[in-house]
């Protein structure tokens, strides 16, 4: 595979940022591949994604983010990410007791679907230590209760920063994220749930839309903040509910259409191709 870099910024719209941005790369020497772009007229905001070979690029790879902070961030007020083909990034998942996700999760990374590593799965209950023990993935124990949560979740951000961990995926897991660990992982903590919410809350969400008699469920995947489930949303995706279809069957539609949808979002976040700003996402191509 050849070796690419790949940019995402945004910053306030001006005339000739597309223009400057393609000629630092054309200039030196690197062969464009992919190119999106996008404008907020209504915040004014300009967003772009654009990834190039570095085969014959001019600057050192190490230096790359440093030239065009110099050259282009500063001038523009840009926020960017720069990121490199070679360089997988380190995804821990998180889970409790329900498997659906997970297995998902590890099917396709086992599978090779995705340019990422895990390095390890964490979880408050030890339900599913089979499940990690059977593709090979460290499994930690954390029994989290309110007494010994704040402790507990300083031990999991330690073992995080020990293997160099990128993002997390919370895989079903019924524990509310501290301020402390979004703050350290900002944009990069992934969620999964059902679609129901404000409307069906607690903890029998089919039974309560069964007894409502939907027609639609869904699932919806977003990046977490502070305000619970209130966070950037990466991915959504719905299914047709008839009067034919019994809460086990609700249950069972929505656990493949949360781990359909969590894996897109994985994937889209593996690929860089999220940016998010304030509190909406603009998903490159």
């Amino acid at each position: 595979m050849m070796k690419t870099a790949k940019l995402l910024l945004h910053c306030p719209d001006k005339p000739g940022i597309l223009a400057e941005v393609t000629d630092f790369i054309t200039v030196n020497k690197g062969n464009i591949i992919y190119l999106d772009q996008y404008v907020d007229h209504v915040e004014n905001i300009f967003f772009m994604r654009i990834e190039w070979e570095l085969k014959n690029f001019l600057i050192p790879q190490e230096k790359i983010e440093d030239y065009f902070a110099t050259l282009y961030a500063q001038k523009y007020e840009m926020f960017f990410r720069l990121y490199f083909s070679d360089t997988k990034p380190r995804m821990a998942i998180f889970v409790s007791k329900m498997s659906h996700c997970l297995f998902d999760l590890l099917a396709r990374y086992t599978a090779g679907e995705w340019n990422v590593e895990i390095p390890l799965i964490i979880s408050n209950h030890p339900d599913l230590q089979h499940v990690a023990e059977r593709f090979g993935i460290p499994f930690y124990l954390f029994p989290i209760t309110k007494e010994t949560k704040e402790e507990q979740e300083k031990k999991e951000m330690e073992l995080l920063a020990k293997h160099k961990v990128n993002f997390i995926v919370l895989a079903r897991y019924m524990q509310v994220i501290s301020e402390r660990m979004i703050d350290a992982y900002p944009n990069r903590i992934i969620n999964i749930h059902h679609s129901f919410l404000p409307a069906f809350v607690g903890a029998r969400p089919y039974h309560a839309a069964f007894e409502r008699g939907v027609k639609i469920i869904g699932a919806t995947s977003h990046y977490v903040t502070t305000e619970l489930d209130a966070g950037p949303i990466i991915e959504q995706d719905v299914v047709r509910i008839t009067h034919k279809d019994t809460v086990e069957d609700l249950v069972n539609k929505g656990k493949d259409l949360e781990k359909i949808v969590l894996s897109r979002a994985v994937q889209k976040h593996i690929e860089r191709k999220v940016l998010a700003y304030k509190n909406k996402t603009v998903i490159f191509s």
